[in-house]
């Protein structure tokens, strides 16, 4: 079965629960842990672009493998140019982690796949994450009875980080890479990037490929340079 979702099946790296910056979303890496462990069985995350859904995903997926247990990421936007069918015996695994799961609301033969797919795994005792961009009730769900399901377990929104938590972000992704930063220039980097955290490490990849190949430190005049600030 696993063979028809290579896709799927590959998980980013650096993407892992220890190296998710919560801020103020303890609760959300809390309860994706204890679903990864097997002591939760349904959560549901939701929030904007860029806050770090997948990240919590594919860190459970991870978590859940290292111990021991079987564990699949079905983003949906790779499931959708296929069939529903590709829920089939996917109830095998211990742990579904779907990411943008709201992207199937209004396709009736997704929602009933997905429906379907909800019911075979809580009856064995599986677990299933879920991110979306909304809650369930805020989604146009075409089924009532799947929109219920979804809500059945914690639904809990990512909230955005702050500026300090921001900040703290980059100082510790920038020394993960070996770069230096001082709390000042992650600051500034930090106010002047889109505030998620997606885009501030897309900011902060650019600079290491920049320091690099320019022999600069993480500096202010550095960081104002490179994006033309």
């Amino acid at each position: 079965m696993t063979n028809q979702l290579p896709l799927a099946l590959q998980l980013r790296e650096g993407h892992d629960l220890d190296n998710f910056h919560a801020g103020d979303n303890g609760l959300a890496l809390a309860s994706v842990k204890a679903a990864a462990q097997g002591e939760e069985h349904q959560v549901l995350l939701w929030g904007g672009e860029g806050q770090g859904k997948s990240h919590l995903l594919e860190g459970a997926v991870r978590h859940a493998q290292a111990l021991g247990r079987s564990a699949c990421l079905l983003p949906a936007k790779e499931l959708l140019p296929l069939v529903p069918d590709v829920f089939d015996g996917m109830e095998q695994f211990t742990l579904l982690a779907l990411d943008d799961v709201d992207r199937f609301a209004g396709q009736p033969r997704w929602e009933e796949a997905l429906f379907h797919l909800y019911n075979r795994v809580m009856a064995g005792g599986g677990v299933l994450l879920f991110t979306a961009s909304a809650s369930p009730a805020a989604t146009p769900w075409q089924l009532p009875d799947l929109a219920t399901r979804l809500a059945a377990g914690p639904v809990i929104r990512l909230q955005p980080l702050d500026e300090q938590a921001l900040t703290e972000l980059v100082v510790r992704r920038a020394g993960e890479r070996g770069l230096r930063i001082n709390g000042e220039a992650a600051r500034y980097l930090a106010m002047r990037s889109e505030r998620s955290p997606a885009a501030l490490l897309e900011r902060l990849a650019t600079l290491d490929h920049m320091a690099l190949a320019r022999q600069r430190a993480l500096t202010i005049p550095f960081i104002k340079d490179v994006f033309d600030w």
